[in-house]
């Protein structure tokens, strides 16, 4: 490992609530995780008040209150599993505005009663759509509320390319932290963060590799949507945010694997996450190790923790969805391109495109 040292500074006393996102740490997980000598640097973005997702729901509400497209103290709906909403509540309490979050039954409880202490209104769809799942009957409720409440908005994150820039910040302070990045592994759901901070990163570093990880089930890089347990990464739409271009390869990681790795970090290094911290984990770990000794990988964690106690750390949930004792193999499995065959495991894919514009991927 490179040990990188900087000067100790204390950070700046906020005066709002939205002044305590960004600036979030970075934390190197070596062994007992990986093997001896290799390991890779986590971006804990659960140090945020709600997570990742602070970032782009203060980005775009701020953007839209800019361009007129929210007016002072109009509603703001959106469909989130759950993240941006706690994004989107702290925006709605910095900005003054009321937040209605829609999502649906898989929603972890603890969440809903987060959301509604901080003040936003959560909406639950009770059916999903015959073809698009729940992700698309979240966005049928959401068009029907808009309808109904004169001015509102809706930030639309998985089309909003605010929502790509709003993690430009994100880049350089994994920039300043680490002064060199070889490689980016993130999760990708919308699309934004990966995007965000992977533009970024590709001018200051031209040869950076850009890794996406994404759940089985999901139909983001071109496989058939299926029932998924996993939330915050994955798609059974295809939002226009993803920078298919940018991706040198794409791992799929099924809900056991993901709980895994987020169990085995939580015991080995504290620091830890839900679904996405897992499958990105898992993924860091296996470049890390096959990779060349020096490679400097940053992996970002969406959120902590917190959030999942009911399912991803709970052995009640775990076993009735048969999520425990399913060690991950040593190395993924591999497929030629996404349409190979279905996977339900985790396995890896470098030959990356739009399965919409079957546009080639550009990634190193």
């Amino acid at each position: 490992m490179d040990v990188i040292t900087a000067a100790p500074a204390a950070l700046p006393a906020a005066p709002t609530p939205a002044g305590l996102v960004g600036n979030t740490p970075v934390l190197w997980v070596g062994e007992p995780f990986t093997r001896p000598g290799r390991g890779f640097w986590a971006k804990l973005e659960g140090a945020n008040p709600g997570g990742i997702k602070d970032r782009t729901a203060l980005h775009m509400v701020r953007a839209a209150r800019e361009r007129g497209e929210l007016a002072p103290g109009a509603p703001i709906v959106e469909s989130t599993s759950g993240t941006l909403g706690l994004g989107l509540a702290l925006a709605g309490i910095t900005f003054g505005h009321p937040v209605t979050v829609v999502s649906d039954p898989g929603m972890e409880p603890m969440m809903r009663d987060l959301l509604t202490a901080y003040g936003a209104r959560v909406h639950l769809v009770t059916r999903p759509h015959p073809v698009g799942g729940w992700q698309q009957a979240r966005r049928g409720a959401v068009a029907a509320l808009l309808a109904n409440l004169p001015g509102a908005w809706c930030p639309d994150q998985y089309n909003n390319p605010d929502n790509v820039a709003a993690y430009r910040g994100l880049a350089h302070e994994l920039i300043a932290q680490l002064g060199r990045i070889d490689v980016l592994v993130a999760s990708v759901g919308t699309g934004g963060h990966s995007a965000g901070v992977g533009s970024v990163l590709r001018k200051v570093f031209p040869g950076l590799r850009v890794v996406g990880v994404d759940t089985t089930g999901s139909t983001i890089f071109g496989q058939p949507a299926a029932p998924r347990l996993m939330r915050g990464l994955g798609s059974s739409i295809h939002p226009r945010n993803v920078a298919y271009g940018m991706f040198a390869e794409v791992h799929w990681v099924a809900a056991a694997e993901a709980v895994w790795a987020a169990r085995r970090l939580a015991r080995c290094h504290y620091a830890t996450g839900g679904w996405s911290a897992g499958a990105v984990a898992l993924t860091a770990r296996w470049l890390a190790e096959t990779l060349p000794a020096g490679t400097r990988i940053a992996a970002i964690f969406p959120d902590g923790p917190q959030r999942y106690a009911g399912t991803v750390f709970c052995d009640a949930y775990c076993r009735e969805h048969d999520l425990l004792g399913h060690v991950p193999p040593a190395e993924p499995d591999r497929i030629a391109h996404s349409g190979a065959r279905t996977v339900t495991a985790w396995t890896r894919c470098t030959a990356v495109t739009d399965p919409l514009g079957d546009a080639p991927g550009g990634g190193r």
